[in-house]
């Protein structure tokens, strides 16, 4: 074993962020055949980034830094748990189990990295840059996505209203007015479909 302790620092926490696999969301994936991890759900926003960085709200956003706050910001869960956004009663106390979240697995890095990665975070949760905008617009997308595809199982399950869809993703115009139009699209065709109470 390495006597480096940077080193063993850097592997502690990449250890300990596998835990993140074991999170699992209300999202079902695209078949249908399952719930959703947070890891998956990371890395496919990620990959979002990538691909439709063209709708952001500016064209001056980093993408690698949306890219990095993407990959970072649901690591809290694995102390403080996926909250379930339509839950009002879980959401209470989110922020503060998240903090504290954060404050434990960041600093299982050496300083200098706990420090950039805890700015991620928090850049990503304040959403005042267009980078965090553009981030959080794409955070509220792609569950959206998934519970059209998946026929809003999850919805239906859950007896999600309209209105609650339509307040939870209008974040998303913030960031990326073009897909904020598309999404209200999806809504209402979910509505029309019966995926999606009134």
């Amino acid at each position: 074993m390495s006597n480096d302790i940077r080193l063993q620092n850097q592997i502690r926490f990449i250890v300990e962020i596998d835990r993140l696999k074991q999170i699992l969301r209300q999202t079902l994936i695209t078949d249908k055949a399952r719930r959703e991890n947070s890891a998956e759900h990371s890395w496919h926003i990620a990959l979002m980034a990538i691909i439709l960085s063209e709708y952001a709200e500016v064209p001056q956003i980093d993408v690698l830094r949306v890219v990095e706050m993407l990959l970072v910001h649901d690591l809290v869960e694995i102390d403080a748990g996926d909250t379930f956004c339509y839950n009002d009663v879980a959401r209470e106390d989110q922020h503060s189990r998240e903090l504290k979240a954060a404050k434990r697995i960041f600093n299982l890095l050496p300083r200098d990295q706990a420090k950039q990665l805890k700015s991620l975070w928090k850049e990503f949760e304040e959403c005042q840059t267009l980078n965090s905008r553009f981030a959080n617009a794409l955070d509220r997308l792609q569950p959206l996505l998934s519970n059209y595809y998946t026929d809003g199982k999850a919805w239906k399950k859950h007896g999600v209203k309209r209105s609650q869809v339509v307040a939870r993703n209008s974040w998303i115009k913030n960031g990326a007015p073009i897909l904020w139009r598309y999404a209200l699209n999806l809504i209402d065709d979910a509505v029309e479909q019966g995926m999606l109470k009134e």
